[in-house]
């Protein structure tokens, strides 16, 4: 583990968690926009930490990327969650952004299922979550398989507990850059990647389809911003492919 890189990427987490304006200040922004909302039927939560979050114009989140592809095919869908994003966004074809997620920088998939309950409480009921990076920032901080694994099928009981008949498209997430990425870091994230297939299949119920997501093939440098968030290059990417999982859902 490159524990400089890490020491770097954790304090600049907490510096985008804490660095924030408020909800009253987003909400305001958001209302005096001259644009259409965008707002439809179909509630989708994207659920993660600062790949979900963002934090412009530092790094993209892709979900304004999916956002414009959701509105280019003229479906009707809503984000859903209880974190408004603070950063600056165009409208887009005379449409607001959706504004809306359930992403919490620097988070780990403990945390997340310590609070995935109250936050269903508080929102919409999602009928499609886009579950991010399970176990990213665990496996940063050196957390062991055998801790990461309980607390994402923890996640995905909870979340089928309050929805049973949501959809849960559910990452095997891209690598961080290939310079941070040593061979502790890689063979914990491969090994991710198979249990997110399994996890899929064992998790999928009658009504409630789970379906892993491949963000890893494909993926590379030039869609980073840093060492392990997104440029707009990489949001775009990341965007498209869960917009093609998505549109069966639409």
């Amino acid at each position: 583990m490159k524990n400089s890189n890490l020491l770097v990427i954790c304090c600049f987490l907490l510096f985008s968690f804490f660095g924030c304006k408020s909800g009253d200040e987003t909400e305001t922004e958001i209302e005096t926009e001259a644009c259409l909302s965008s707002e439809g039927k179909v509630t989708i939560m994207p659920l993660g930490a600062s790949r979900v979050q963002g934090f412009r114009p530092v790094f993209e989140s892709y979900r304004y990327a999916l956002w414009k592809e959701v509105i280019n095919g003229e479906w009707s869908v809503d984000f859903v969650g209880t974190q408004k994003d603070t950063g600056a966004y165009d409208s887009y074809k005379d449409f607001c952004f959706d504004y809306d997620h359930e992403g919490h920088s620097g988070w780990t998939s403990g945390q997340i299922n310590d609070q995935i309950e109250n936050w269903l409480n508080q929102s919409e009921i999602p009928d499609v979550v886009l579950f991010s990076s399970p176990g990213g920032n665990d496996a940063l901080q050196g957390a062991s398989l055998e801790s990461i694994l309980p607390n994402i099928n923890a996640i995905i009981d909870k979340i089928q507990a309050h929805n049973p008949n949501v959809t849960i498209i559910i990452e095997q997430m891209d690598p961080a850059k290939s310079s941070f990425m040593d061979e502790e870091l890689t063979a914990i994230f491969e090994q991710i990647h198979t249990l997110i297939a399994q996890i899929a299949i064992t998790q999928t119920t009658e009504t409630s389809i789970v379906i892993p997501i491949d963000m890893a093939s494909g993926f590379s440098d030039d869609f980073l911003a840093d060492d392990v968030h997104y440029n707009s290059k990489g949001a775009k990417f990341i965007a498209e492919k869960y917009y093609d999982k998505l549109i069966p859902y639409l």
